[in-house]
């Protein structure tokens, strides 16, 4: 494959991928976690790949 040819069919993935994901869940930045949370007081949540098991 020539570059003429997979470069518009790599964007167009991409562009597919972002309307599918837009159309299944529309964005809602009212529900969105703050992106800087230093001294917000939310807990931070979620695990780390390196901690031990319990």
């Amino acid at each position: 494959m020539t570059r003429r040819l997979t470069a518009p069919l790599a964007l167009l993935f991409v562009a597919a991928v972002l309307v599918f994901d837009l159309a299944r869940t529309p964005p809602n930045p009212y529900h969105a976690p703050p992106m800087l949370a230093l001294g917000s007081g939310v807990a931070a949540t979620g695990g780390f790949c390196g901690a031990m098991p319990q």
